[in-house]
C-alpha cells in the first residue's frame, strides 16, 4: 500500500507541476501582450503577431469581460487582460501551495515507510 500511495503523490506533483508551468508561461504571454497592445506595437512584426496569437489562445475564457479603452494611436488598454492576469496569478498560487503541500505529504510518505521498512528488517547481531 505505501508504494502505490506514493507513486499516486509523485503523479499528483508532476500533473500539478505541468499546470504549474501552463500558467506560468500564460502570465509571461498576458504581460508581454499587455504591453505591446499599450504601446502600439505593430501587429505584422512577427514577433508582436506571434505574441498576439498567442494572446488570442490564453484570452479565450476572457474575452469580452471588459471592453478595451483606446488610448493615443494604435495604443490600447485591454482590461479584460489584466483581469485574466489576476486570475491566472491566484490559480499559480494556489498551484504553487498545492505542489507544496504534495510535496511535503510525499517526504512524510517516504519516511513512514523507511521506517516501516527499518522495523521489519532484522538486524545481524
Amino acid at each position: 500500500m505505501g508504494n502505490a500511495t506514493i507513486t499516486t503523490v509523485r503523479v499528483a506533483r508532476g500533473l500539478s507541476y505541468l499546470v504549474y508551468a501552463f500558467v506560468l508561461i500564460a502570465l509571461i504571454i498576458l504581460v508581454l501582450g499587455f504591453f505591446l497592445l499599450l504601446f502600439g506595437a505593430n501587429p505584422d512584426a512577427p514577433f508582436a503577431e506571434w505574441v498576439y496569437r498567442s494572446l488570442a489562445r490564453v484570452m479565450a475564457p476572457f474575452r469580452g469581460i471588459f471592453e478595451p479603452v483606446k488610448l493615443n494611436g494604435d495604443s490600447v488598454l485591454d482590461t479584460s487582460v489584466l483581469f485574466a492576469m489576476i486570475v491566472y496569478g491566484i490559480v499559480g498560487m494556489l498551484l504553487s501551495a498545492l505542489i507544496s503541500w504534495l510535496t511535503e505529504r510525499l517526504l512524510a510518505l517516504r519516511r513512514r515507510h523507511e521506517s516501516a521498512t527499518e522495523t521489519r528488517t532484522p538486524v545481524a547481531a
